[in-house]
């Protein structure tokens, strides 16, 4: 049985803090504090995504104006999404973490397919203004990465987190996630086998 318990914490980013510290500590502070409200012996998982360009994260845009800026300024360049995940178990308070960072090849889109995409509204609740799967505007091309963490949880890294737990799924986790997002992962393999790849 999953139940979703949102939580409420300051998401602000620290000085000095880099896209990945952010993240992780975001999802550590989010696992604790649904700890305080937990049944003994819940396994809770914590996690958060947030777009990155370069050092600068690029967090949910604050209205119109930001989302069409946004997207100007991640329009032709690479970025990275990282998404942090944190999984406590609190009958042992043990705490197992993981980083996904994917690069994330954005199109040269025009200007007047911006003001089209940030018109429908769809960019004001997501970190970077933008959903990949949005099928009118398709701001990437091609990715070679993780698409689940940069729609929000990457599964193989769970996976493999919730092993070093000693938990099991009674489903495949990878063959699942490919088969709900009609993506055939190209690190899906490696990502289970431990490497540091997102």
């Amino acid at each position: 049985m999953f139940y979703v318990r949102p939580v409420q914490i300051d998401e602000s980013p620290r000085a000095n803090e880099t896209p990945r510290e952010y993240v992780l500590r975001l999802a550590e502070s989010k696992a604790r504090a649904c700890a305080q409200t937990a049944r003994p012996g819940e396994i809770i998982l914590g996690a958060d995504t947030t777009v990155a360009l370069g050092e600068t994260i690029l967090g949910k845009p604050a209205d119109l104006a930001e989302a069409f800026a946004m997207l100007k300024q991640l329009r032709g360049k690479t970025h990275q999404v990282y998404t942090a995940i944190a999984i406590l178990d609190t009958k042992t308070n043990t705490m197992v973490t993981d980083v996904c960072i994917t690069n994330v090849p954005m199109r040269n889109y025009s200007d007047e397919e911006i003001r089209l995409y940030v018109m429908s509204g769809d960019p004001l609740d997501k970190a970077g203004a933008y959903a990949i799967q949005n099928e009118s505007f398709k701001p990437v091309p091609e990715l070679t990465g993780c698409l689940a963490s940069v729609i929000g949880l990457p599964l193989c890294h769970l996976s493999r987190s919730l092993k070093k737990l000693d938990i099991s799924s009674r489903v495949n986790i990878a063959a699942q996630c490919q088969s709900e997002l009609k993506y055939t992962c190209p690190i899906s393999a490696r990502v289970l086998a431990g490497e540091e790849i997102g």
